[in-house]
């Protein structure tokens, strides 16, 4: 862990460092999009049939399901009538609605079991309903799953799972039945809204406007939107948002940031990170405790018990200190030079930068994921 923690942090580093080096210009449809053209999440709630023992086993909801489909199929299935539903397994269904769907196309479907059920391996979910925010119905979904985790269990309770056999997907497994109005045919202008909220980026992008189809185009709102003026004709609006997307604009460095992704390890060092004069001492503190049982044994003959008693060894080791100390306006190789010195591992290194940044002397924005 220590070895790949610092040659993540190497590579990340001079990933940067070229990044700052090397200025680049990117295409506007890479930094922004236009309002009202967007996706919508969907939800619903199904049955997987045709597992292999592998089900929700007689949950409640399941059987109610399970009765509510078979009533639709004219099939009626007594209330008091309880069995064994191994191979059929209650999931919950997500989907995102692209922009501009129309009914009868298809898109991916997400499956995820809610219950009991260890594994939708060979299941195959019958017809459901997709719904969106507003409980209207968009979408119908049904199909075979493809199931990418698996799971063996052994009747003495051994089991081996690999990755989630309890999730899939179905691929073009959703019909649309009903599109979604845009938008952004109204109105007087286009929006052109900024993934990442900056202002440079804001006012090069309507410069670029401008340049491209004259003074007055593009007026900057925020540090985010792009006020566009257009006619209110689709057919003209879909031309001139085809042209803004295929511009380019020479885009800044982005702003100083580390990111620490403290499950993995992982750390990030932008190239725009600066440290102020400072001087760190880094050390370890290892404290190890042994447990020992003695036994103690009386003498023949007499009252006494025999009686364990634990024994407890605790020591302290620290290792040596080591100090370093970083100059005015230290760059980003020379600060990955520095904590690789030292030997520090990545979670270290975390402390290290945790402790820079409350000093003072990180110029930087520290990010923990």
């Amino acid at each position: 862990m220590h070895q790949r923690g610092l040659l993540m942090l190497a590579v990340a580093a001079a990933l940067a460092v070229m990044g700052a080096r090397a200025a680049h210009s990117e295409r506007i449809k890479d930094l922004a999009d236009f309002a009202g053209v967007r996706g919508n999440a969907l939800v619903g709630y199904g049955i997987v049939v045709g597992l292999n023992g592998t089900g929700d086993d007689n949950l409640e909801y399941t059987l109610q399901s399970v009765r509510s489909a078979a009533q639709r199929l004219g099939v009626s299935i007594p209330a008091g009538a309880r069995s064994s539903l191994k191979n059929s397994a209650a999931v919950l269904l997500t989907a995102e609605l692209p922009p501009f769907a129309k009914p009868g196309q298809r898109i991916d479907l997400e499956v995820a079991a809610i219950g009991k059920a260890k594994s939708l391996r060979g299941g195959t979910l019958i017809m459901a309903q997709l719904q969106g925010a507003d409980g209207q119905t968009y979408a119908i979904a049904q199909g075979s799953l493809a199931v990418g985790g698996l799971g063996v269990e052994g009747h003495d309770g051994s089991k081996i799972t690999i990755n989630v056999p309890s999730a899939g997907r179905i691929p073009d497994g959703a019909t649309v039945e009903r599109a979604v109005e845009t938008g952004f045919a109204g109105g007087t202008g286009l929006t052109l809204n900024l993934k990442r909220a900056d202002f440079t980026d804001a006012v090069r992008v309507s410069a670029a406007i401008e340049r491209a189809l004259g003074p007055g185009t593009a007026h900057v709102l925020d540090a985010v939107s792009i006020l566009i003026p257009a006619a209110p004709d689709p057919g003209v609006r879909i031309a001139l948002m085809s042209r803004i997307e295929g511009l380019e604009i020479a885009t800044d460095t982005p702003p100083a940031r580390v990111i620490v992704n403290a499950r993995t390890g992982t750390i990030v060092i932008g190239g725009s990170v600066r440290v102020s004069p400072a001087a760190v001492a880094h050390g370890n503190l290892i404290v190890r405790i042994a447990e020992d049982l003695q036994v103690s044994q009386p003498s023949p003959l007499s009252a006494g018990r025999t009686a364990v008693t634990p024994r407890s060894t605790v020591s302290v080791e620290q290792e040596p200190a080591r100090m370093f100390l970083f100059n005015p306006g230290v760059a980003l190789s020379d600060l990955v030079d520095a904590v690789n010195k030292v030997g520090a591992s990545p979670s270290d290194l975390v402390a290290i930068l945790e402790a820079l940044k409350q000093a003072g002397a990180l110029k930087a924005e520290l990010i923990v994921i």
